[in-house]
């Protein structure tokens, strides 16, 4: 992918490229909707992503072109930079706009972007812009940030840039990623651990419904205010930063306070998916990969039934995937409004396990899905 890229690069800026950087997507293996709650999470950097070539030009403007998206966009050199629209360059652009408010000198750039992230799919195809940008930027530039510090500011620009109150696992599986390890993340004082996830004889299946969805347009930041709502109604009678510092005997305790029906599914979603990331994390250790998925199978239904964030195309995929025999366990990840399902699929059954889940989704959705197999990789780096 390098070289095509630099030769693309040539032929459109007439200059060969400065440097090359990749970052990937991610998938969350578990523990969904609780990293803006303070939970524990745990996903995994996978082999889809996004690659950068960038050099520096001295004209005083940045120029955004992709190899995969029709919009470019060219911009000056400024004090500061507004969002432009829902177009993909907002994501680079938040990156320089931050970088910029916090003093640092960002003279002219030419980016060639491509990525295999599919769009819209919840595999964080907007975080990877964003780590890339920052990671790439830091690097070539010697600015000093640290990754943690390029993670936190690829959430300040999805949170304020671009208007998604995310959590900040999505930037922080892309950069800290590694082969053949999932990250158990604590989402409120970033605290992590790798945890083995060597899958033996299954793969990970990344299943793509094809409804695309943005998440700024989506209920997503609607789930986040009732999950305030739930955290208010708790702190009348206890203190809580966040719902995550809940045991389920604890929030037993104290869920009577919750009186909307449906803010209390919020709750209890949250709370028992962060206790289902302490299970899995064991299971992964002791390579008990049954349970494992079970723990997949108990989060999706979790997810449909309390947190309502699937969807007639995610609950297709997951129930054939209860059907077929060799998946031991599969669940909507990401966001959710469609995007992806994941499934641990056993080695040898890729082709057969693609052609038949298709004809069961397209008899029921009217189209087929996107099934990709994946490895587990390593986060952003210079290539």
């Amino acid at each position: 992918m390098k070289e095509a890229l630099t030769q693309q690069f040539t032929e459109l800026y007439q200059k060969e490229p400065a440097a090359t950087y990749f970052t990937p997507g991610r998938v969350n293996l578990i523990g969904e909707h609780i990293d803006y709650n303070g939970g524990l999470v745990l996903p995994a950097a996978i082999m889809l992503g996004t690659t950068l070539c960038i050099a520096p030009n001295d004209d005083n403007v940045f120029r955004f072109k992709s190899l995969n998206l029709p919009d470019t966009h060219t911009i000056e050199v400024k004090s500061s930079y507004e969002k432009d629209g829902n177009a993909w360059f907002n994501y680079p652009l938040g990156i320089i706009n931050q970088l910029t408010a916090e003093g640092k000198t960002i003279s002219g750039f030419d980016f060639l972007f491509h990525g295999n992230i599919p769009v819209s799919s919840g595999l964080s195809s907007s975080a990877s812009i964003e780590v890339l940008t920052a990671y790439a930027l830091n690097d070539f530039l010697n600015l000093g940030y640290t990754k943690l510090e390029l993670v936190q500011m690829g959430q300040e620009v999805e949170n304020n840039f671009i208007g998604v109150n995310s959590g900040i696992m999505d930037q922080f599986a892309v950069a800290f990623g590694e082969k053949d390890h999932a990250i158990l993340l604590n989402c409120d004082t970033l605290k992590h651990i790798m945890v083995d996830c060597k899958l033996g004889n299954y793969h990970l299946a990344i299943i793509n419904t094809n409804k695309s969805r943005k998440l700024e347009e989506s209920k997503y930041n609607e789930r986040v205010e009732e999950c305030n709502q739930a955290l208010q109604a708790l702190n009348q009678e206890i203190t809580l930063h966040n719902l995550c510092e809940l045991t389920a005997e604890k929030f037993a305790l104290h869920k009577h306070l919750i009186t909307d029906p449906i803010i209390l599914n919020r709750a209890t979603h949250v709370v028992t998916e962060n206790d289902r990331v302490n299970f899995a994390s064991k299971a992964l250790n002791d390579q008990d990969l049954e349970t494992f998925g079970r723990l997949m199978y108990a989060s999706h239904q979790s997810l449909k039934e309390l947190y309502e964030v699937s969807g007639k195309e995610l609950d297709t995929i997951v129930e054939f995937c209860q059907e077929y025999p060799n998946v031991i366990g599969a669940r909507m990840t990401g966001a959710g409004f469609g995007g992806c399902a994941i499934a641990l699929l056993e080695k040898g059954y890729e082709e057969d396990f693609t052609a038949k889940l298709n004809a069961y989704y397209s008899e029921r959705i009217g189209y087929e899905a996107g099934v990709y197999i994946s490895e587990i990789g390593d986060g952003a780096r210079k290539i």
